[in-house]
């Protein structure tokens, strides 16, 4: 029995001094993360291809595969509602989910996949028809995805046979683009959420529109002037965005809803997300026309995208105000534009890119908490309902469903790029095992529209192929992104970030927020936004940066942080909250 014991002894003194014998070595880590990361890529690509394979089986060229009954629907126009006036007989659809998936197959490296769909389209693809679409929706999935194929198809790369592709993609581009310029001949110049393709706004088209429908539409519409030379485009998205920024109240907040003649607010409820207002909202569809969302991404992407100083200065100004009215703890409920006071104590689903788009300036700390909360609604029900009530710990009654949106893999994407923390490869291994358990059906993926009973909806949104499985297998697989520098528009298709689309390369945006990267030849004043990229994809490219800070983030004027006044004080990094002085004189976060 003493033997035993003393052998006991020496064996957990031996283990407490040799944990390399009983721990795996690093390269053993790694070499695990590898695996993991290389099953799970080929798992999305799988989710992708049968997705891809069966809506070209059943729906094309139509816009989207109905997976249930293996059948299609046109949904980007009114045909799904029977709405559409004088089609031409031989009228098949505009091939949404070909166009959707055409940077997926890309960075999936099916090259011949490819050149297939640009030749079709290239053939077969026209606007000359009486169809009134949604003006938000038509801009970021057909022109965002005609201009970054486009952009693919010509650069590098050689992905398309020599001499095959003439610009053909472009030319549609460009030919979709004139038919949106009526919608922007408004008294405010905020354009009509509805326009019809070969008529222009019909007569009595409602003047009601979103916030994300008039501001929303920079990325897409500056990328064409570009291209083209035609300073059209970019001009009709700018004077509707600089309109829509001076409506905001003297909080700098703006409302949902608004009216596109008066430029007066509809709905002063605003949010980060999907707002409550009373625009049509068809879950079979998928036109939500009251959000805020992508308004604020698009600031700042369009910033990083074009280099204009008025799109950061818009932007951080909004950050701040969201960060100060919208925020509580992890959470985003939503508030009164003019008083800041809450109106919905909410979640909404498309609530889940903000993390995203806080990593791109920097806010990391911030992304990780609201992430994780997110990630959390995920597990509890199998995947994230379209509305939570945070004040009732409970469904909203009537937004149950779950259309197989990409927001939590988008963000989960772009935590992983800033933090190469393998804790958010597990996240997307549990996104990816939901979706193969609950969605995935012999006909493709299916929408849920009850995520209490899993029950399913008949209907494969583009963008589960544009983004949902975009970003799960760029999570795994980042190999298209090495060495090149792109942002995501708000529907996941990449553009490149060229100095010759800059007015000027932007030296600082918040002089005070400095860090220093060093290279052999030089060290320089650097931040994530001033080298124009998320920090991973700065250190992968050879800056050591330190550290990257949060975009909200305002020192106070002395090191020491001693104070005579409140105008002394800057805002907490990680809070965004203004700092104030104390009695005995130091900042700090004194105020509740």
């Amino acid at each position: 029995m003493l033997l035993s014991r003393s052998y006991g002894a020496w064996l957990v003194l031996f283990l407490l001094i040799s944990p390399a014998f009983i721990a795996p070595s690093m390269s053993q880590l790694d070499s695990h993360w590898a695996a993991k990361k290389r099953h799970m890529r080929e798992k999305v690509r799988k989710m992708f291809y049968h997705a891809y394979e069966n809506y070209m089986k059943h729906a094309f060229p139509h816009d989207e595969l109905k997976p249930l009954t293996k059948s299609f629907t046109d949904s980007l126009s009114e045909l799904g509602n029977l709405k559409l006036q004088h089609l031409p007989r031989n009228y098949n659809g505009s091939a949404l989910t070909l166009i959707e998936s055409l940077s997926s197959l890309v960075i999936m490296g099916n090259n011949t996949e490819f050149e297939r769909a640009v030749t079709w389209l290239s053939e077969n693809l026209t606007f000359n028809i009486d169809a009134r679409i949604n003006l938000f929706e038509c801009n970021i999935r057909v022109l965002g995805g005609l201009i970054s194929a486009h952009i693919l198809a010509t650069d590098s790369t050689n992905r398309l046979v020599q001499g095959c592709y003439k610009n053909q993609l472009l030319n549609l581009a460009e030919d979709l683009g004139r038919r949106f310029l009526p919608a922007f001949d408004t008294p405010t110049g905020l354009p009509y959420a509805w326009v019809n393709l070969k008529y222009g706004v019909m007569e009595d088209e409602t003047p009601e529109t979103s916030t994300s429908g008039c501001g929303s539409l920079i990325l897409e519409m500056g990328a064409l002037s570009r291209l083209t030379g035609d300073p059209r485009y970019e001009s009709a998205a700018l004077r509707a965005l600089r309109k829509l920024w001076s409506m905001r109240s003297s909080l700098n907040l703006l409302g949902t809803t608004l009216d596109v003649t008066t430029g007066e607010w509809i709905e002063y409820s605003s949010g980060i997300g999907a707002g409550m207002c009373n625009l049509c909202f068809d879950v079979m569809q998928d036109l939500l026309l009251c959000g805020v969302d992508s308004f604020y991404e698009y600031l700042c992407k369009a910033y990083i995208l074009f280099g204009k100083e008025d799109y950061w200065r818009m932007f951080h100004s909004a950050y701040l105000a969201v960060q100060k009215y919208f925020r509580h703890g992890p959470w985003y409920h939503e508030a009164d534009m003019r008083t800041g006071k809450a109106t919905y104590w909410q979640l909404t689903s498309l609530q889940a890119f903000w993390p995203g788009l806080q990593v791109l300036v920097g806010d990391i700390g911030a992304a990780n908490s609201s992430h994780r909360e997110f990630f959390y609604v995920w597990k509890k029900f199998g995947v994230i309902p379209e509305r939570y009530l945070l004040d009732h710990q409970m469904l909203h009654p009537t937004e149950k469903y779950y259309p197989l949106r990409p927001e939590l893999a988008e963000s989960t994407f772009y935590l992983y790029q800033a933090t190469k923390d393998p804790w958010y490869i597990q996240v997307g291994e549990s996104i990816v095992n939901s979706l193969n358990l609950h969605t995935k059906v012999k006909g493709g993926f299916a929408s849920v529209r009850d995520v209490t009973t899993m029950q399913l909806e008949d209907h494969q949104h583009s963008f589960f192929l544009a983004e949902t499985c975009k970003y799960l297998y760029l999570l795994f697989d980042d190999s298209f992104l090495v060495d090149r520098n792109y942002i995501f528009t708000t529907e996941g298709h990449p553009l490149p970030i060229l100095s010759s689309w800059h007015e000027r390369l932007p030296a600082a945006y918040i002089p005070t927020n400095w860090t220093y990267a060093k290279s052999e030849q030089q060290t320089r004043r650097a931040s994530a936004m001033s080298l124009q990229v998320c920090p991973a994809i700065a250190l992968r490219s050879g800056y050591g940066v330190q550290q990257v800070e949060s975009a909200c983030h305002i020192p106070d004027s002395r090191a020491d942080h001693r104070c005579f006044g409140d105008e002394e004080c800057g805002i907490d990094s990680s809070t965004c909250r203004r700092r104030s002085c104390s009695m005995a004189g130091y900042c700090g976060l004194w105020i509740q």
